[in-house]
């Protein structure tokens, strides 16, 4: 028997886990489903009785994971999807930090029910309350129809309001579950951590989180209209459908056809406007201007943040880019033309800043370096150039570990720091990290540690750290604490190459 707990739409019982209370599905807003497709969410409809919350609620809709990763099972899904997960040391009113994460997965793949993001460990080590939520992803998730058919009555970002609504609910309800309210960190990976770059430039957000922790991901990932309804106009080409059948044909497809239209979508647009056809829009509305603007001008001054990337991020997608083995410098340089006019330049100063820190300078390996600046570390760097001046504090870290596939072939890439910020080294196949061995639960330690200190103070600061400090980082040193075989700090780490991006992005 777990502990029952009072809600405002019912009490909900969880189950006891080691001398935790967990509480798993539990609604934070109405089904999606039906004439709420494409709505904003609303309220959940209150419950009589208890709700057994000792089982996961569905996922979103998503397609296969295209590169499976240890511990990433999404499990049953459902287009009734919005609920939320939480683990507490004990429902009690002790007004505990809270931890808020926000899965990635490119917006249309991922779960808070994936056990590399159990909460057990975290909760347990730092005596904090740890929430995991769903958001709806894709299409129904980010479909954008404002412009191109507006009766249809479609509310755009509903996977960003989602996630705004969730932080509403742990505002309302989790000081019952032993949490605080005003001491709630938001943390997230990849497309996580881009929601959470987007979360700190949206104004309906504002308040709901004291803290934020964006890991390989900040608030530049975003389409304007225009790009929004060409994404739009590709899936009802897809769908056959006309613009004023849209309202009908939305509202009744099955949500696997739509899934599958959308992953056609994909395909299709390729590159052409990015990796990401479903993300945040700059709608008006949710997002008045583009998060980092929103940034820029104050909406967020008080909130302090701990900003990261990984060192080789780009090698984890080399898996899905089979070409790039063969890639010489005129394809390199085809490539990186698709964002700069003088992509000989840019190609040069990496290959010049490799060959000085004697790493290879191959083009495949210059192209993994330009493109984890590009979709990583740089857009890290403007989110922290853009906080800084607000007076509140500003951390930043590179995570150099290694991950242990193909004989380290991937290099610290992205993803790898999941398993140490959760201690999940005892998941089934964290050896695809190197997540296992004495080494590594040591550095899981330091890093749940130095995570938590972030959410307990907003400093990571820990006597584990090198001098027990975590330097504060400023547009002129850009101290960065590096995770690696060992720890240590470094001002402005790999300046050549961030230099090399004035001017761009």
């Amino acid at each position: 028997m777990g502990a029952i707990v009072e809600t405002r739409y019912g009490r909900v019982e969880g189950s006891e886990q080691d001398g935790l209370q967990v509480f798993r599905g539990i609604p934070f807003a109405a089904p999606p489903v039906g004439p709420l497709r494409f709505a904003a969410p609303r309220p959940p409809e209150p419950w009589a009785g208890v709700r057994d919350c000792t089982a996961y609620g569905g996922s979103a809709p998503q397609p296969p994971i295209m590169l499976p990763l240890p511990g990433m099972d999404v499990g049953p899904q459902d287009e009734d999807c919005l609920y939320l997960n939480v683990w507490t040391p004990a429902p009690d009113g002790a007004r505990r930090p809270v931890m808020v994460w926000v899965h990635g997965g490119a917006f249309v793949i991922g779960s808070g029910s994936q056990t590399i993001y159990d909460g057990s460990t975290l909760a347990r080590r730092g005596d904090v309350v740890v929430v995991t939520l769903n958001y709806r992803l894709g299409a129904l998730g980010f479909l954008h129809l404002a412009e191109l058919c507006p009766e249809v009555g479609a509310v755009s970002n509903c996977g960003l309001r989602d996630q705004v609504a969730a932080l509403g609910w742990v505002r309302d309800h989790i000081e019952a579950f032993g949490g605080d309210p005003e001491a709630v960190t938001i943390f997230g990976e990849s497309a996580g951590g881009m929601s959470v770059g987007t979360l700190l430039g949206t104004p309906s957000a504002t308040g709901l989180f004291a803290r934020a922790i964006p890991q390989s991901g900040a608030a530049h990932n975003h389409h304007g209209p225009d790009t929004a309804t060409r994404v739009a106009e590709h899936l009802l080409q897809t769908l056959g459908t006309a613009p004023a059948d849209a309202a009908r044909v939305l509202r009744e497809i099955p949500a696997d056809k739509l899934r599958d239209a959308q992953a056609q979508v994909s395909l299709s647009l390729g590159t052409r406007i990015g990796l990401l056809p479903f993300q945040p829009v700059v709608d008006g509305e949710l997002l008045p201007e583009p998060p980092l603007e929103a940034v820029r001008s104050g909406l967020s001054a008080g909130v302090a943040l701990l900003v990261g990337t990984n060192r080789d991020e780009w090698k984890l997608f080399g898996f899905l880019d089979p070409a790039i083995q063969g890639l010489d410098d005129a394809g390199l340089c085809e490539r990186v033309a698709r964002f700069t006019e003088d992509p000989g330049a840019l190609v040069e100063a990496y290959r010049k800043a490799g060959e000085a820190a004697g790493n290879a300078t191959e083009p495949k390996d210059l192209y993994f370096a330009i493109e984890t600046d590009r979709v990583f570390r740089i857009p890290a760097n403007r989110l922290a150039e853009a906080q800084h001046p607000h007076g509140t504090p500003v951390f930043f870290y590179r995570y150099d570990w290694e991950a242990g596939f193909g004989g380290g072939m991937l290099g610290a890439c992205h993803a790898v720091e999941l398993p140490f910020v959760f201690g999940a080294t005892g998941v089934e196949g964290a050896d695809f990290f190197s997540a296992t061995g004495p080494a590594a639960e040591r550095m899981a330690e330091v890093t749940m540690d130095t995570w938590l200190a972030f959410a307990r103070k907003g400093d990571p600061s820990h006597a584990e750290l090198p001098g027990a400090r975590f330097e504060p980082w400023d547009p002129e040193r850009r101290a960065t604490l590096i995770f690696g075989s060992e720890l240590r700090a470094a001002d402005d780490p790999a300046s050549a190459q961030r230099i090399a991006w004035d001017g761009l992005l």
